[in-house]
């Protein structure tokens, strides 16, 4: 718990939704933080006598949620948005790995910055980045990803992605954009070891991340999962996302994509994996015996084709779920919130129909689901003393949403709702609807200029 003497906020007069283990709400309830934990979360106002209040927040007309939690993301990709806009998966992967293959230090940490802006902007408070292409003497894209989450002030977890079968192997990447077996775990061990976090209230952590069954060894899923065993860190990677790589699988594995990470140490609770949209019966009972996560990422699924995600039945099993917004070149909006409603809207096209989810379901797939899948449910993901300051309030009396009694299903069913206050571990980053800790505008003019110089450099290779 937070310390007596720490720094009070106090913010009153709103709804809460607190995405607790019994879903919690308040009609007109109070928040305290104190320093970077939450102190006190109820209904009515705030306990009197509170010492070192430094701010009272009347937040009347508002909604009070945990932060947003993004489990799947590739940030590199907001300066190749727009491109081959009528691809499936392999096809899309085809057409812009030769461009991907050129970005170095200054293109990632601009994509980076336009990535974070983005989903901070619209109530992301813990983001994290699935980072896969290293070129050769590219530069620190580690290093300059983790600046910009810092810059931004969002709680982030680098996925340290590596691939290491090129064209040459059968694989999609150029030859030069792909490592060695020897230097992708060095440089993933090096990473973990420099930037990753343990403590409770870390901002920065690391997970290893080889990019997928089809770009990547065998030798290196096994030797990256017995890696981030011995470091004690999080695994990740792509899986089951099209009907392409199933059959990939059996071609080259003799097994499909769920036996073949069972077979190389891929499952487990502390394993969690981007899409899992073809996923049989038995497989989805893999993942929740194992309590395999799954980061569901609804626009880029239906942006590349690849089809409905199971999410009702994959619940149903104990299979831990949150949500993803996917690289910004398979999801231009770059924004989590619009997946509460297409995680929503999509899944009811699927068996389960009007019964799939509702809006409180996806509401706790982008807050405490996606806490559960980076391992962090005992520190944030919901609003309850003890647990991290990552706060989010809605505004929910305008017109676009006041005429909706439920403030819970206004955000999800309704518009995108202005964001007037985020915090991140006690700290405010977003201030109605403007980041506090960034310039927007001096972003958007170098992701443009990078954007530009990226696809000079494509032109010409």
């Amino acid at each position: 718990m937070a310390p007596s003497a720490a720094q009070r906020i106090v913010i009153e007069n709103c709804a809460i939704a607190t995405v607790d283990a019994d879903d919690t709400e308040y009609a007109s309830g109070h928040l305290v933080l104190a320093g970077n934990r939450i102190e006190s979360v109820g209904a009515g106002k705030a306990p009197e006598g509170l010492e070192n209040v430094v701010r009272r927040i009347d937040a009347t007309g508002h909604l009070a949620t945990p932060g947003l939690v993004n489990t799947h993301h590739h940030f590199y990709q907001w300066i190749t948005r727009g491109l081959a806009t009528d691809h499936n998966l392999f096809n899309w992967l085809v057409a812009l790995y030769p461009i991907w293959a050129r970005i170095d230090e200054q293109m990632t940490y601009a994509a980076a910055q336009g990535s974070l802006a983005m989903m901070a902007r619209g109530g992301v408070t813990t983001a994290m980045d699935h980072h896969y292409v290293y070129p050769q003497g590219s530069g620190d894209l580690s290093g300059a990803i983790i600046r910009a989450a810092a810059e931004t002030g969002v709680r982030f977890t680098l996925a340290r992605g590596s691939m290491d079968r090129s064209e040459k192997d059968g694989g999609l990447p150029p030859d030069f954009a792909v490592e060695t077996l020897d230097g992708a775990l060095a440089a993933t061990e090096e990473t973990v070891e420099r930037h990753h976090d343990a403590s409770f209230d870390a901002m920065t952590q690391v997970a290893v991340a080889p990019c997928s069954p089809f770009s990547v060894s065998t030798e290196l899923m096994r030797q990256g999962a017995e890696l981030a065993r011995r470091l004690g860190v999080r695994l990740h990677t792509h899986g089951s996302e099209t009907v392409e790589e199933e059959k990939f699988c059996h071609e080259l594995f003799g097994m499909g994509p769920t036996d073949y990470f069972e077979s190389t140490g891929w499952l487990g609770e502390d394993v969690w994996m981007a899409h899992c949209v073809h996923m049989t019966d038995s497989d989805i009972a893999a993942f929740g015996r194992t309590k395999t996560g799954v980061a569901h990422c609804p626009s880029s699924n239906a942006r590349l084709a690849a089809g409905i995600a199971r999410v009702p039945d994959m619940l149903g099993a104990g299979v831990p779920v949150g949500l993803g917004v996917d690289g910004t070149a398979s999801n231009e909006s770059g924004e989590l919130h619009t997946e509460l409603r297409n995680a929503l809207l999509i899944n009811r096209l699927g068996a389960h129909r009007e019964a799939a989810l509702g809006a409180r379901q996806a509401l706790r797939l982008g807050t405490h689901g996606g806490a559960q899948v980076l391992g962090r449910a005992d520190q944030i993901g919901s609003l309850e003393p003890g647990k991290l300051a990552d706060v989010v309030l809605w505004k929910m009396d305008t017109l676009a949403h006041a005429s909706i009694a439920d403030p819970v299903t206004a955000l999800v069913l309704g518009a995108a709702a202005p964001v007037t206050a985020s915090f991140v571990n006690g700290r405010q980053i977003v201030e109605n609807g403007r980041l506090l800790s960034v310039d927007e505008d001096a972003i958007a003019v170098s992701t443009r200029a990078e954007a530009q110089r990226l696809a000079r450099i494509a032109a010409r290779a």
